[in-house]
């Protein structure tokens, strides 16, 4: 299997917040996190932003707060 570069990785990282990805595209993800602390770094912080946005509360309930 070839590794994927960076941006490859960083695209579907984005698209795997929002979809399940294919068994090919996880362990190539798996491939590639396992050599390059930067993709999983980034990962990391993907996930972290996702949860982070999940807890603010709604627009509407923060204004009428």
């Amino acid at each position: 299997m070839k590794m994927l570069p960076c941006r490859e990785v960083s695209r579907l990282v984005s698209q795997g917040l929002d979809r399940e990805l294919g068994l090919g595209e996880r362990l190539a993800l798996r491939l590639h996190f396992a050599l390059c602390e930067g993709c999983r770094n980034f990962d990391r912080q993907m996930r972290f932003l996702r949860r982070a946005m999940r807890a603010l509360p709604e627009r509407g309930e923060r204004e009428s707060g």
